[in-house]
């Protein structure tokens, strides 16, 4: 039996389910989740992430968070922690530009949330050198001031759709059609979470809602409210998301999410909106794209000292890595940055309250 044989047998003897439920069962199913089986990250991957492509930004996003914690006043112990870590590069990069920070690196506990055991096996590798702690969920991490990194991490978090009309709305589901999954909708319905979206909308519009983004958010909000401390969130999105933005990514292509279940990394954008909403009782920075942040913390300058050991392809690589991560039309424009805070305190630097 595959996965795809399994969610067929569940719709038909349960009925259509929901996106967020064929979501989390692709990507997080024990035995053929996506997560579960594999390590996605890279060449022989079905994606790279910024860390991947350059050192530069684990960096330069160990530094701001550093910084911040001097401004904080240099609060020893704290928690340095990272959601979905990958293959744990964005954090040996952030740890070795925190030793520059006299206590910074010391002070240090540092925790990934992380669900997929193949994923920490490959992370216990790369951070061999540090002394390291794992949580299934942000409920587990430590009470005391936390600087914490989320890059990548809020766009694989299941979502719903809901498709307009009049006033009430339709959900839409994944169902099966001579032995085929396909995507249908339910019957019209009142969604009193999405009065406010009425507003924006008109008939036949599609909004996404991320239910889990608050039971993720709060447990990081209530300790950096109560102990102090910042949170850096990187990832692709807008302020407020409108229409369909599910997609599927196998072998670093575009995928239909319902064609192998469990065999591709299966995103949706982030609503920076609902980040923002669910950051009480803390505050949050203005959201920023990626290449402002990077270039107000230096990268530029950063990539002229690496460029100056280096020659031919390697150089050829470099130059590409800045283009990628920094350029309005690559990674520059599409992906932004928010920080949230303690009300009254200023974010990490490269942002904007």
């Amino acid at each position: 039996m595959s996965l795809r044989d399994h969610i067929i047998a569940r719709i038909r003897a349960e009925g259509p389910m929901r996106l967020d439920d064929y979501m989390h069962s692709c990507l997080l199913h024990p035995r053929w989740g996506y997560y579960a089986t594999r390590d996605p990250l890279g060449a022989g991957g079905d994606f790279t992430t910024s860390p991947e492509i350059s050192q530069m930004f684990g960096e330069l996003v160990g530094l701001a968070l550093a910084q911040k914690w001097l401004d904080d006043g240099a609060p020893s112990p704290f928690t340095l922690a990272e959601l979905g870590p990958g293959r744990g590069t964005l954090m040996a990069d952030m740890l070795r530009a925190g030793k520059s920070v006299p206590g910074f690196v010391d002070a240090a506990h540092i925790t990934l949330v992380e669900a997929s055991e193949t994923l920490r096996a490959v992370q216990a590798q790369t951070l061999a050198a540090w002394t390291v702690t794992w949580a299934d969920s942000t409920d587990a991490l430590p009470e005391r001031p936390i600087y914490l990194v989320a890059n990548e991490f809020f766009d694989a978090l299941p979502i719903r759709q809901f498709v307009r009309d009049g006033a009430v709305w339709r959900e839409r589901q994944v169902g099966v059609e001579n032995d085929a999954l396909v995507l249908g909708l339910g019957p019209a319905q009142p969604q009193p979470a999405l009065k406010d979206r009425l507003e924006d909308t008109q008939d036949g519009d599609l909004v996404e809602v991320c239910e889990p983004l608050s039971s993720v958010l709060s447990p990081v909000t209530a300790r950096i409210a109560r102990h102090g401390g910042a949170a850096l969130i990187v990832d692709y999105g807008d302020w407020r998301t409108l229409g369909d933005t599910w997609q599927a990514v196998q072998g670093h292509r575009p995928a239909d999410p319902l064609a192998e279940p469990g065999q591709a990394d299966l995103t949706a954008h982030v609503d920076f909106e609902a980040i923002a909403r669910a950051a009480a009782p803390c505050a949050h920075s203005r959201v920023t794209p990626q290449g402002v942040f990077l270039e107000r913390l230096g990268i530029t300058r950063r990539a002229q000292q690496l460029a100056g050991g280096l020659a031919g392809p390697a150089l050829d690589s470099h130059i590409a890595a800045h283009r990628r991560l920094t350029h309005p039309q690559e990674m520059g424009n599409l992906f932004k940055v928010i920080a949230l805070h303690r009300e009254g305190e200023t974010p990490p630097p490269g942002l904007e309250t």
